[in-house]
């Protein structure tokens, strides 16, 4: 398996016109202002700074005018890939996109030699539940009180979720 993961994506020409490239320190700006606006409780800028400090896979999706619509962030590790925040702009989510960045990702894994893709989500995001089971993915376990939830309201749980990229292709 290679040390680094690279992911290249092209649209296809009935789909928006998009592309991913790398995330860069340039980057975070707008990545900041779309995870804060998505999520109640962001990932810091350290999380990304340290991401990207790390080499794991960080990718931005952009638009043809160069426009950030979303980006993933994923970690390799003994023959298997972790995805640790794939996110879409609230503007532009359901059209797609989150959809992109996974197929770019799971081709990215296979042709790493990665076997399997491994990620955990809130119990309470159903649309990203719902979207990664139609991906494919499966559940396989429950991490009990794995994220910070809002204040005055404990934890919440992640279920842990994981597609086998062993054997036919999307």
């Amino acid at each position: 398996m290679s040390s680094a993961l690279r992911v290249t994506a092209e649209a296809p020409p009935a789909t928006p016109a998009r592309r991913l490239a790398p995330m860069t320190m340039a980057r975070l700006g707008a990545v900041m202002a779309i995870e804060q606006a998505a999520y109640a409780l962001p990932w810091t800028r350290g999380n990304f700074v340290d991401s990207i400090a790390g080499g794991h896979l960080a990718q931005c999706l952009l638009d043809d005018d160069g426009v950030l619509l979303g980006y993933c962030v994923a970690m390799q590790a003994a023959g298997e890939v972790h995805l640790l925040n794939l996110t879409v702009a609230p503007a532009e989510q359901r059209r797609g996109h989150a959809r992109f960045m996974l197929d770019a990702l799971v081709t990215c894994c296979r042709e790493s030699g990665a076997t399997q893709l491994w990620l955990e989500v809130r119990e309470g995001n159903g649309r990203a539940r719902m979207l990664y089971r139609c991906y494919g993915l499966a559940e396989v376990g429950l991490r009990k009180a794995y994220y910070p939830a809002a204040p005055g309201s404990g934890r919440e749980d992640a279920v842990v979720m994981r597609l086998d990229l062993d054997g036919a292709t999307r």
